[in-house]
């Protein structure tokens, strides 16, 4: 009997999950980076990997991939966009060659809580980790985040006016936006 109800409880545990792969094509992120004047180049990153556990209505897990070689600048055209995009790819910025994906995890519960999920992870850039803290909102059946991380804590440390002086306007500052779109 006890063996029977054991079961029973592994059985009714197990399905009580549910993981939520999301559609790779269409969930992207947005990243945005900003100079000292307030001028700014965005563009776009995409997942080879991306999804969500489920306990009921709880979130308990997710893990997503972000493909480095997608990065994109969307914010200009033509030979300048070419060059920026090589120069985030480059050791200067991400070192794309080495450091091929960024990794976000989280595996604690989140009860939603006034149409959010507030959610502690690890975000893993060219192979250092460092803890974020950020909302999720499920909007229409699909999920957004907007976060924001100190590149210095990844060794992105082009033009920083935290490590480097007199750069003028030329500084770029630490902090990068990213805003998620996750689609089912």
């Amino acid at each position: 009997m006890k063996k029977f109800l054991f079961t029973l409880f592994v059985l009714s545990i197990q399905f009580s999950f549910s993981q939520i792969n999301l559609d790779l094509e269409k969930s992207k992120i947005k990243w945005t980076g900003k100079k000292i004047t307030n001028a700014s180049h965005w563009g776009s990153l995409y997942f080879s990997e991306a999804n969500l556990v489920f306990d009921g209505k709880d979130l308990i897990k997710g893990k997503f991939i972000v493909d480095m070689n997608t990065m994109t600048v969307d914010d200009i055209k033509g030979g300048g966009k070419e060059r920026l995009e090589n120069h985030l790819k480059d050791d200067d910025f991400f070192g794309v060659t080495v450091h091929k994906e960024a990794i976000l995890e989280f595996n604690s519960r989140s009860v939603l809580k006034d149409g959010k999920y507030n959610i502690n992870g690890l975000l893993t850039i060219k192979g250092i980790t460092n803890p974020i803290s950020f909302t999720l909102e499920p909007v229409n059946g699909n999920y957004v985040a907007n976060l924001i991380f100190d590149r210095i804590k990844y060794d992105v440390t082009y033009r920083s006016g935290s490590l480097f002086e007199n750069l003028g306007d030329r500084m770029i500052l630490d902090e990068v936006e990213l805003q998620v779109t996750l689609i089912e």
